[in-house]
């Protein structure tokens, strides 16, 4: 345990002199029941078990002024507390390639029923957001609050040609940082992070908190994975077909702490699509989604089966649930003190008819 205002623990040398007349004030009153031969005859009847007790609830009273004492200085330990991820950004990817068949009942249906369980089973308090990618990104919902509402998003999702992962990366750090521009039209966006662009919008102003850079400035790299309030859950089946590379996007999300957890979908030999007069085969590019979640300090998953996209998704809301963090304690100690003093004074008013 750490504490946020050790100097106030010097209030604690108060407590050897509280005692000290406390003692003197016994010895006051032991002088003059001397005077008074029958009260020192009636302690004498009332045994040493009574002329303890009186001695309780002072010292109970101690006891919460030293807890006191110590919630002043603002306590702190490491404890396992619901995490502050209260941003996570769901990229699901929507190209054709999500038709094919080798998660049944398909890879969209697969990856659209995990994202919904997974939104159900998030804390209220965790606003989600949702980013649909194929040949262009975009934000279908802003991060709220509002299960019905990511529902009703997931379900309006429909496939579309090409794929640029990059582009989803980008769109969800956007999501997270509003203020911040990316330039979805280059293949290495991070050669123009602090511009201006019209593909993803915003004010082209900067960001909040410790990465506030002025217009035009890159902002100060921080370390892969510090970012604690939000996160990027990526779905997809990692062939990237178009837009910008998605490991630069990965290097920005990791110079700003934002971590990117990676869901390949589809299977390593995939799955050979026919179109009109056309037909290609669509495989899991797993290098790609190991290096983007190792890039920003997060973990890759590999679901093969429908079951297994459920299971990632169960494993990814434990994990944002529950983290074992340095918190402050204090209302901890407050309240242990608290209690301590209504006790000190409930067993005085009942052995002695009085509150100490």
């Amino acid at each position: 345990m750490t504490f946020l205002w050790p100097e106030f623990l010097w209030l604690l040398l108060l407590v050897p002199l509280l005692i000290a007349a406390y003692v003197l004030i016994l010895r006051r009153k032991r002088k003059t029941a001397l005077r008074y031969a029958s009260l020192t005859m009636i302690k004498e009847a009332m045994g040493a078990g009574p002329r303890f007790r009186r001695h309780v609830p002072p010292l109970l009273f101690l006891a919460a002024l030293i807890v006191m004492i110590t919630a002043v200085a603002r306590p702190a330990a490491v404890v396992r507390l619901p995490s502050q991820h209260e941003t996570i950004i769901l990229a699901l990817d929507v190209s054709g390639s999500m038709r094919a068949k080798d998660v049944e009942p398909d890879r969209m249906t697969a990856a659209q029923n995990a994202a919904k369980t997974f939104i159900n089973e998030q804390p209220r308090s965790t606003r989600i957001g949702i980013v649909a990618f194929a040949g262009t990104a975009s934000l279908v919902q802003p991060p709220t609050q509002s299960r019905e509402d990511l529902h009703a998003a997931i379900e309006r999702l429909q496939l579309q040609r090409a794929t640029a992962i990059g582009s989803g990366i980008l769109v969800a750090l956007k999501a997270i940082f509003p203020d911040v521009d990316f330039d979805l039209r280059a293949s290495n966006p991070r050669l123009n992070a602090g511009g201006r662009s019209n593909s993803v919008g915003g004010g082209g102003g900067a960001l909040a908190g410790p990465l506030a850079t002025p217009p035009g400035e890159k902002p100060k790299p921080v370390p892969p994975g510090s970012y604690k309030s939000a996160a990027i859950i990526l779905l997809t089946d990692g062939q990237a077909t178009t837009g910008p590379d998605p490991i630069e996007a990965a290097r920005m999300a990791a110079e700003r702490g934002v971590r990117v957890f990676t869901v390949g979908v589809g299977t390593p030999n995939g799955e050979i699509l026919v179109g009109e007069g056309w037909s290609m085969r669509v495989r899991l590019d797993e290098e790609t989604l190991k290096q983007i979640a190792n890039l920003t300090g997060a973990e890759y998953f590999y679901a093969g089966t429908a079951v297994d996209l459920k299971k990632i998704y169960q494993s990814l809301n434990s994990r944002f649930v529950l983290e074992k963090k340095e918190t402050e304690i204090t209302a901890l100690f407050a309240a242990a003190a608290a209690l301590t003093v209504l006790l000190s004074a409930a067993l005085s008013l009942a052995w002695f008819n009085r509150i100490l």
